[in-house]
C-alpha cells in the first residue's frame, strides 16, 4: 500500500499516530490490530468518544491481554508505508479492508469509521470485544449519524458563490440524471419530489461549462424542517470546497428562514461537518432507528 495516494482525516491521523506510540511502548514493539482499537478508544472526539464511553473497555485490560497474547514468533512481521513501526501482517490486511469500505462508498477520506468496521469484519480483535462490543462499535461508528448544528449566533464565512445558484424549473432533467448517475436512485426521488414544492430548496453548483457537479438540499427529505441533505459532489470536483460553499448556502436560507437549528441527516463523513459548521453527533440509543438513518442519506459526498 502506498500512502501517498491515500488522504487521511485528521482524526484518523491522531488514531494512527497513537497506535504506533502503543506499539513502541509494548514488549515486542510490534503494531498489531488491538492497539489500533485502543487508539480509537484513547480519541475523545467524535463518535470515538461516544464509543469509549458505551463500550466502556478498560485500556490498561487490554494492554495487559496484549502482552499476555504476545508471541511474535508465530506472527508474520512486516513494514508498512502508514507507519515508521514493524507492524504484523493483520494490521495490513485491516487497512486493505479500510480503505476498499472508502472506495465501496466512493469517499475520498480514510476516516475511523472505516477502520473499525474493517477491524471487525476482518475478525483480527475477536479476542478482545464481546458480541456486545462488536455491535455497539459497529452502530455507533460505522453507520451514518445524524449530528447538530445551531444556527442562531452562528458565523458564516465569506464564500465564492459565483458558481452556486438555486434551482430553477428548468434544471430538473438535468439535476435528476446528475443525482441518479453519480449517486442513487433514492436521492434522485427526493430531488424529484421536491421539484413539486412551489420554490424547491435545492443548491447547484456549476464548472465553468455549465455543467453539474453537485448539489444540497433542505426542508426536502420527507417533508423535514430544520433538515440539511442529501448533498453530493462529483468525484473529480471534491476536496475543492464545493460542498462547504454548497453546505453554507443552504444553512444561510435556514437561518434567515428563522431556524434556530440544522439537523445534518444520516451524515458521512463526520469530521467534515465538525469543522464546516461545528456540528456534533446526536448521541444515540443503540438500535435506535439504524436502518431508517441509512436508507436516504448512507452517503454525504462533498
Amino acid at each position: 500500500m502506498d500512502n501517498s495516494s491515500i488522504n487521511f482525516t485528521n482524526r484518523m491521523l491522531r488514531v494512527m499516530r497513537n497506535a504506533k506510540n502503543e506499539a513502541e511502548f509494548s514488549k515486542n514493539k510490534v503494531l498489531k490490530p488491538a492497539h489500533l482499537l485502543i487508539a480509537c478508544l484513547k480519541e475523545k472526539t467524535g463518535v470515538l468518544g461516544e464509543i469509549s464511553l458505551k463500550c466502556n473497555l478498560e485500556i490498561a485490560s487490554l494492554r495487559a491481554l496484549i502482552e499476555e497474547m504476545d508471541d511474535t514468533t508465530n506472527q508474520n512481521l512486516t513494514s508498512s508505508a502508514f507507519f515508521n513501526v514493524t507492524v504484523t501482517e493483520e494490521v495490513i490486511k485491516v487497512f486493505e479492508a479500510a480503505i476498499s469500505y472508502m472506495e465501496r462508498y466512493n469517499q475520498v477520506y480514510l476516516n475511523e469509521g472505516h477502520l473499525l468496521k474493517a477491524l471487525i469484519t476482518t475478525n483480527v480483535i475477536d479476542s478482545f470485544l464481546t458480541d456486545k462490543h462488536k455491535k455497539i462499535i459497529l452502530t455507533l461508528g460505522t453507520t451514518p449519524r445524524d449530528m447538530i448544528t445551531h444556527l442562531g449566533k452562528y458565523t458564516f464565512p465569506n464564500i465564492d458563490s459565483q458558481m452556486v445558484r438555486k434551482v430553477n424549473n428548468n434544471d430538473f432533467n438535468k439535476l435528476v440524471k446528475f443525482v441518479e448517475h453519480n449517486f442513487s436512485y433514492e436521492w434522485s426521488q427526493t430531488i424529484r419530489d421536491a421539484f413539486l414544492l412551489s420554490e424547491p430548496s435545492i443548491y447547484i453548483a456549476l464548472d465553468n461549462e455549465g455543467e453539474i457537479v453537485g448539489f444540497a438540499a433542505f426542508d426536502v427529505y420527507k417533508n423535514k424542517r430544520c433538515y440539511f441533505g442529501p448533498m453530493g459532489v462529483s468525484v473529480s470536483n471534491r476536496i475543492n470546497g464545493v460542498g462547504y460553499t454548497l453546505l453554507h448556502h443552504c444553512l444561510k436560507d435556514m437561518k434567515d428562514i428563522g431556524y434556530e437549528y440544522a439537523i445534518i441527516g444520516g451524515a458521512g463523513p463526520i469530521e467534515f461537518y465538525e469543522k464546516a459548521c461545528n456540528t456534533v453527533v446526536i448521541p444515540s440509543t443503540i438500535g435506535r432507528n439504524c436502518e431508517t438513518i441509512q436508507t436516504e442519506n448512507d452517503q454525504i459526498f462533498l
